[in-house]
């Protein structure tokens, strides 16, 4: 018995490795919601509790969107690059970051948030609502909108050229 639970572990930890591997590395095209659709209307909240409509951020200009977490060390490792884009785009693209509710709380966000403050509006995924819309596969998990609502672009990981997703994004 003692020897299927230390095989139990180690292949819980090769399964988790190999999962974390795959997300660091960066994935275009090719996760969660299909390039080209047009996504469920979905109604999360601010920090504070007040609903919001995602929909009334479509047709006005570009939105990317980054599902995050505090805990996730992979959106860590992405926020240079999303400040980079933010101040390099800012003026011309929505940037969103939905807060997962998953071993997270809209308090912890707003703690951390306090702690260490980001240019991106914050917002909570309200009963997963987003998440489902999206498809969204895992924290870091980004997706461009154009202007017109249509996806441009998927990925997950650190290593992701927002620059070019972007650029999607803002052709006519």
């Amino acid at each position: 018995m003692k020897v299927r639970g230390e095989w139990g572990v180690v292949l819980s930890v090769a399964i988790l490795s190999a999962v974390l591997v795959s997300q660091v590395r960066a994935q275009d095209d090719d996760v969660g919601i299909a390039v080209g659709a047009t996504p469920a209307a979905a109604t999360i909240e601010t920090l504070d509790g007040v609903p919001v409509d995602l929909a009334q951020y479509v047709g006005k200009k570009p939105v990317l969107l980054e599902f995050w977490a505090t805990w996730c060390p992979i959106c860590q490792a992405l926020l240079p690059r999303m400040t980079a884009a933010h101040a390099k785009y800012g003026d011309r693209v929505t940037f969103l970051v939905i807060g997962v509710a998953v071993n997270e709380s809209k308090g912890s966000i707003q703690r951390h948030l306090a702690q260490h403050p980001m240019p991106f509006q914050f917002l909570w995924d309200t009963n997963g609502n987003a998440t489902r819309a999206f498809e969204a596969p895992a924290t870091s998990y980004v997706v461009v909108l154009d202007a017109h609502g249509k996806v441009v672009y998927t990925g997950t990981g650190s290593d992701q050229d927002l620059d070019k997703a972007i650029e999607k994004g803002l052709k006519p």
